[in-house]
Protein backbone atom coordinates (compact mmCIF):
# COMPACT_ATOMS: atom_id res chain seq x y z
CA UNK A 1 0.00 0.00 0.00
CA UNK A 2 1.47 3.30 -1.12
CA UNK A 3 1.35 5.89 1.51
CA UNK A 4 2.13 9.74 1.36
CA UNK A 5 5.02 10.74 1.98
CA UNK A 6 5.50 13.12 4.97
CA UNK A 7 4.97 17.08 4.36
CA UNK A 8 8.19 18.21 4.83
CA UNK A 9 7.06 22.04 4.03
CA UNK A 10 3.65 23.19 5.64
CA UNK A 11 2.10 26.55 4.52
CA UNK A 12 -0.34 28.25 6.51
CA UNK A 13 -2.60 30.96 4.90
CA UNK A 14 -5.35 32.12 3.40
CA UNK A 15 -6.24 30.57 -0.33
CA UNK A 16 -8.57 32.44 -2.24
CA UNK A 17 -10.15 33.04 -5.88
CA UNK A 18 -9.17 36.55 -8.00
CA UNK A 19 -12.09 37.63 -9.92
CA UNK A 20 -9.87 39.91 -12.55
CA UNK A 21 -11.48 41.86 -15.00
CA UNK A 22 -10.98 41.74 -18.43
CA UNK A 23 -13.75 43.97 -20.15
CA UNK A 24 -16.15 46.28 -19.81
CA UNK A 25 -18.75 43.30 -18.67
CA UNK A 26 -16.00 40.15 -18.75
CA UNK A 27 -14.00 38.93 -15.92
CA UNK A 28 -12.02 35.84 -15.25
CA UNK A 29 -11.89 33.93 -12.27
CA UNK A 30 -8.01 32.43 -11.17
CA UNK A 31 -7.41 30.35 -7.99
CA UNK A 32 -4.64 31.95 -5.90
CA UNK A 33 -4.15 33.35 -2.40
CA UNK A 34 -0.08 33.85 -1.60
CA UNK A 35 0.09 31.38 0.58
CA UNK A 36 -2.07 28.54 -1.33
CA UNK A 37 0.40 29.96 -4.46
CA UNK A 38 3.89 29.28 -2.00
CA UNK A 39 2.31 26.07 -1.23
CA UNK A 40 1.63 25.19 -5.27
CA UNK A 41 4.89 25.94 -6.11
CA UNK A 42 7.63 23.56 -3.70
CA UNK A 43 4.64 20.99 -4.14
CA UNK A 44 5.35 21.28 -8.06
CA UNK A 45 9.24 21.38 -7.67
CA UNK A 46 9.14 18.15 -5.61
CA UNK A 47 9.23 19.22 -2.09
CA UNK A 48 6.02 17.35 0.15
CA UNK A 49 4.39 20.16 1.00
CA UNK A 50 1.30 20.83 2.68
CA UNK A 51 -1.43 23.88 2.03
CA UNK A 52 -3.20 24.02 5.89
CA UNK A 53 -5.63 26.46 5.04
CA UNK A 54 -9.58 26.36 4.40
CA UNK A 55 -11.86 26.42 1.24
CA UNK A 56 -15.33 26.44 0.24
CA UNK A 57 -17.52 23.98 -0.88
CA UNK A 58 -18.62 25.55 -4.11
CA UNK A 59 -17.39 26.28 -7.43
CA UNK A 60 -14.66 28.38 -6.22
CA UNK A 61 -13.29 25.90 -3.84
CA UNK A 62 -13.59 23.05 -6.31
CA UNK A 63 -11.25 25.02 -8.79
CA UNK A 64 -9.15 25.18 -5.71
CA UNK A 65 -9.40 21.72 -4.85
CA UNK A 66 -8.73 20.16 -7.86
CA UNK A 67 -5.69 22.57 -8.75
CA UNK A 68 -3.99 21.27 -5.74
CA UNK A 69 -4.55 18.01 -6.68
CA UNK A 70 -2.83 18.61 -9.59
CA UNK A 71 0.51 20.38 -8.09
CA UNK A 72 0.50 17.42 -5.83
CA UNK A 73 -0.24 19.02 -2.53
CA UNK A 74 -0.83 16.78 0.67
CA UNK A 75 -4.53 17.17 0.65
CA UNK A 76 -4.70 15.80 4.39
CA UNK A 77 -3.68 19.98 5.53
CA UNK A 78 -6.30 21.04 3.23
CA UNK A 79 -9.88 21.46 5.11
CA UNK A 80 -13.30 22.69 3.21
CA UNK A 81 -15.96 24.66 4.75
CA UNK A 82 -19.86 25.61 4.26
CA UNK A 83 -19.07 29.12 4.36
CA UNK A 84 -18.98 31.46 1.48
CA UNK A 85 -15.63 31.86 -0.73
CA UNK A 86 -13.03 34.39 -0.13
CA UNK A 87 -12.68 36.68 -3.13
CA UNK A 88 -10.05 39.28 -4.40
CA UNK A 89 -11.69 41.65 -6.82
CA UNK A 90 -9.60 43.20 -9.63
CA UNK A 91 -11.14 45.61 -11.22
CA UNK A 92 -8.41 47.24 -13.06
CA UNK A 93 -4.87 45.55 -13.83
CA UNK A 94 -2.51 48.53 -14.87
CA UNK A 95 -1.91 49.57 -12.04
CA UNK A 96 -3.88 47.24 -10.75
CA UNK A 97 -6.60 48.11 -7.89
CA UNK A 98 -8.28 45.27 -5.94
CA UNK A 99 -10.62 45.03 -2.79
CA UNK A 100 -11.56 41.44 -1.04
CA UNK A 101 -14.89 40.00 -0.62
CA UNK A 102 -15.64 37.29 2.64
CA UNK A 103 -16.03 39.40 5.84
CA UNK A 104 -16.56 35.96 7.10
CA UNK A 105 -15.74 33.28 4.55
CA UNK A 106 -14.09 29.89 4.67
CA UNK A 107 -10.45 31.09 4.98
CA UNK A 108 -11.22 32.01 8.33
CA UNK A 109 -13.14 28.92 9.24
CA UNK A 110 -9.77 26.86 9.50
CA UNK A 111 -9.46 24.63 12.47
CA UNK A 112 -5.88 23.91 13.46
CA UNK A 113 -7.14 20.85 15.63
CA UNK A 114 -8.48 19.36 12.44
CA UNK A 115 -5.09 18.72 11.17
CA UNK A 116 -3.83 15.17 10.30
CA UNK A 117 -2.89 13.43 14.00
CA UNK A 118 1.13 13.30 14.06
CA UNK A 119 1.23 16.13 11.69
CA UNK A 120 4.24 17.79 13.53
CA UNK A 121 6.79 14.87 13.25
CA UNK A 122 7.90 15.21 9.52
CA UNK A 123 7.58 19.25 9.33
CA UNK A 124 10.73 20.66 9.39
CA UNK A 125 9.73 24.49 7.94
CA UNK A 126 6.72 26.25 8.49
CA UNK A 127 5.35 29.18 6.44
CA UNK A 128 3.22 32.29 7.39
CA UNK A 129 2.61 35.06 6.18
CA UNK A 130 -0.02 37.39 4.00
CA UNK A 131 -3.40 37.59 4.61
CA UNK A 132 -3.38 34.28 6.86
CA UNK A 133 -1.90 36.85 10.14
CA UNK A 134 -3.96 39.95 9.21
CA UNK A 135 -8.09 38.43 8.88
CA UNK A 136 -9.38 37.54 12.59
CA UNK A 137 -9.70 34.88 13.84
CA UNK A 138 -7.13 32.73 11.91
CA UNK A 139 -4.37 35.51 12.24
CA UNK A 140 -4.51 34.65 16.10
CA UNK A 141 -4.80 31.51 15.39
CA UNK A 142 -1.59 31.23 13.75
CA UNK A 143 0.48 33.60 15.41
CA UNK A 144 0.09 31.17 18.21
CA UNK A 145 0.56 28.53 16.05
CA UNK A 146 3.63 29.81 15.10
CA UNK A 147 4.77 30.34 18.34
CA UNK A 148 4.04 27.30 19.65
CA UNK A 149 5.96 25.06 16.56
CA UNK A 150 9.00 27.95 17.16
CA UNK A 151 9.03 26.42 20.74
CA UNK A 152 9.01 22.91 19.33
CA UNK A 153 12.06 23.33 17.15
CA UNK A 154 10.68 23.78 13.62
CA UNK A 155 12.13 26.14 11.44
CA UNK A 156 9.65 29.33 10.24
CA UNK A 157 9.67 30.88 7.53
CA UNK A 158 7.94 34.50 7.01
CA UNK A 159 7.10 36.50 4.20
CA UNK A 160 4.57 39.83 5.04
CA UNK A 161 3.44 40.28 1.47
CA UNK A 162 1.73 43.17 2.24
CA UNK A 163 -1.76 43.35 1.37
CA UNK A 164 -4.38 46.50 1.34
CA UNK A 165 -5.86 44.70 4.18
CA UNK A 166 -2.40 45.68 6.17
CA UNK A 167 -3.22 48.99 8.35
CA UNK A 168 -0.46 50.77 10.68
CA UNK A 169 -1.35 48.01 13.41
CA UNK A 170 0.35 45.26 11.20
CA UNK A 171 3.81 46.93 11.74
CA UNK A 172 3.61 45.28 15.39
CA UNK A 173 2.59 42.25 14.09
CA UNK A 174 5.48 42.33 11.67
CA UNK A 175 8.20 42.90 13.82
CA UNK A 176 6.74 39.62 16.13
CA UNK A 177 7.00 37.57 13.28
CA UNK A 178 10.27 38.82 11.74
CA UNK A 179 11.58 37.92 15.84
CA UNK A 180 10.21 34.34 15.06
CA UNK A 181 11.37 33.56 11.59
CA UNK A 182 14.35 31.64 10.14
CA UNK A 183 14.12 32.74 6.77
CA UNK A 184 11.93 35.89 5.34
CA UNK A 185 11.52 36.92 2.14
CA UNK A 186 10.61 40.54 2.09
CA UNK A 187 10.41 42.59 -1.54
CA UNK A 188 11.31 46.15 -1.65
CA UNK A 189 7.20 47.46 -2.35
CA UNK A 190 6.40 45.27 0.83
CA UNK A 191 9.19 47.15 2.96
CA UNK A 192 7.67 50.94 1.38
CA UNK A 193 4.15 49.92 2.43
CA UNK A 194 4.64 48.78 5.80
CA UNK A 195 7.18 51.57 6.75
CA UNK A 196 6.47 53.96 4.33
CA UNK A 197 7.98 57.47 6.55
CA UNK A 198 11.41 55.61 6.70
CA UNK A 199 13.92 55.69 4.42
CA UNK A 200 14.40 52.19 2.45
CA UNK A 201 17.98 51.71 4.09
CA UNK A 202 17.18 52.79 7.43
CA UNK A 203 14.06 50.59 7.27
CA UNK A 204 16.13 47.10 5.83
CA UNK A 205 18.35 47.88 8.36
CA UNK A 206 15.46 47.99 11.09
CA UNK A 207 14.39 44.89 9.80
CA UNK A 208 17.58 43.40 10.06
CA UNK A 209 17.88 43.99 13.90
CA UNK A 210 13.87 42.82 14.80
CA UNK A 211 15.14 39.26 12.41
CA UNK A 212 17.97 38.69 14.60
CA UNK A 213 19.81 35.32 12.97
CA UNK A 214 17.17 34.88 10.12
CA UNK A 215 18.89 34.55 6.73
CA UNK A 216 16.75 37.10 4.32
CA UNK A 217 15.85 36.98 0.99
CA UNK A 218 15.56 41.26 0.06
CA UNK A 219 14.25 40.91 -3.62
CA UNK A 220 13.81 43.73 -5.65
CA UNK A 221 12.24 42.84 -9.01
CA UNK A 222 14.44 43.28 -12.28
CA UNK A 223 16.92 44.66 -10.06
CA UNK A 224 17.63 41.37 -8.82
CA UNK A 225 17.59 40.04 -5.25
CA UNK A 226 20.12 39.90 -1.70
CA UNK A 227 20.69 37.46 0.51
CA UNK A 228 21.05 38.95 3.80
CA UNK A 229 22.55 36.68 6.59
CA UNK A 230 24.21 37.45 9.79
CA UNK A 231 25.38 41.47 8.53
CA UNK A 232 26.33 39.98 5.00
CA UNK A 233 25.02 40.96 1.55
CA UNK A 234 25.09 38.84 -1.43
CA UNK A 235 23.39 40.49 -4.30
CA UNK A 236 22.13 37.98 -6.86
CA UNK A 237 20.99 39.48 -10.51
CA UNK A 238 17.76 38.62 -12.23
CA UNK A 239 17.10 36.09 -14.46
CA UNK A 240 16.69 37.22 -18.36
CA UNK A 241 13.41 36.30 -19.71
CA UNK A 242 10.95 37.43 -21.43
CA UNK A 243 8.65 38.65 -19.39
CA UNK A 244 4.72 38.37 -19.88
CA UNK A 245 3.75 39.74 -16.16
CA UNK A 246 5.15 39.43 -13.01
CA UNK A 247 1.73 37.99 -10.65
CA UNK A 248 2.95 35.47 -7.93
CA UNK A 249 6.74 35.84 -8.85
CA UNK A 250 7.28 36.69 -5.31
CA UNK A 251 5.33 33.28 -4.31
CA UNK A 252 7.27 31.68 -6.89
CA UNK A 253 10.63 33.13 -5.29
CA UNK A 254 9.48 31.97 -1.77
CA UNK A 255 8.37 28.28 -2.97
CA UNK A 256 11.50 28.24 -4.31
CA UNK A 257 13.95 29.26 -2.21
CA UNK A 258 12.38 26.43 0.73
CA UNK A 259 12.13 23.80 -1.37
CA UNK A 260 16.28 24.81 -2.33
CA UNK A 261 16.87 24.73 1.28
CA UNK A 262 15.23 21.53 1.65
CA UNK A 263 16.14 19.51 -1.00
CA UNK A 264 19.57 20.82 -1.12
CA UNK A 265 20.83 20.74 2.02
CA UNK A 266 24.28 20.64 0.74
CA UNK A 267 24.42 23.59 -1.15
CA UNK A 268 25.57 26.82 -0.31
CA UNK A 269 23.27 29.99 0.50
CA UNK A 270 23.93 31.93 -2.53
CA UNK A 271 23.05 28.65 -4.47
CA UNK A 272 19.34 28.75 -3.13
CA UNK A 273 19.04 32.26 -3.24
CA UNK A 274 20.16 31.44 -7.00
CA UNK A 275 17.12 29.10 -6.97
CA UNK A 276 14.69 31.31 -6.03
CA UNK A 277 15.88 33.63 -8.37
CA UNK A 278 15.15 31.60 -11.29
CA UNK A 279 11.70 30.37 -9.85
CA UNK A 280 10.64 33.77 -9.75
CA UNK A 281 11.78 33.95 -13.22
CA UNK A 282 9.97 31.32 -14.81
CA UNK A 283 6.88 32.59 -13.21
CA UNK A 284 7.11 35.35 -14.93
CA UNK A 285 7.67 33.69 -18.56
CA UNK A 286 3.62 32.91 -17.98
CA UNK A 287 0.73 34.91 -17.49
CA UNK A 288 -0.70 34.74 -13.47
CA UNK A 289 0.89 32.98 -10.28
CA UNK A 290 2.48 30.22 -12.40
CA UNK A 291 4.06 27.22 -10.43
CA UNK A 292 7.53 26.03 -12.53
CA UNK A 293 8.62 22.71 -12.57
CA UNK A 294 12.06 21.29 -11.33
CA UNK A 295 13.21 20.81 -14.70
CA UNK A 296 12.86 24.45 -15.98
CA UNK A 297 14.28 26.01 -13.05
CA UNK A 298 17.28 23.68 -13.37
CA UNK A 299 17.48 24.38 -16.83
CA UNK A 300 17.25 28.08 -16.54
CA UNK A 301 20.15 27.52 -14.00
CA UNK A 302 22.20 25.48 -16.21
CA UNK A 303 21.62 28.28 -19.35
CA UNK A 304 22.53 31.14 -16.61
CA UNK A 305 25.95 29.54 -15.31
Amino acid sequence: MQTTPTARLVVFGEALTDLIRTGENTWLSQAGGAGWNIARVAARLGLPTGFAGAISNDCFGDELYQQSIAAGLDLRFLQRSDKNPFLAIVHETHPPAYFFVGNDSADCDFKPEQLPSGWQDGVEIAHFGSLGLVREPLATQLLELAISLKQAGVKISYDPNWRKLMGPEYLARFEIMLGLADYVKLSDEDLVHLMPDTPVEIALNQVCIWAGQASILYTQGANGLQLIEEGRKQFVPANKVNVIDTVGAGDASMGGWLTSLLMQPQASSQDHARFAAASAAIACQYAGAFAPTLSEVQTLLKENT
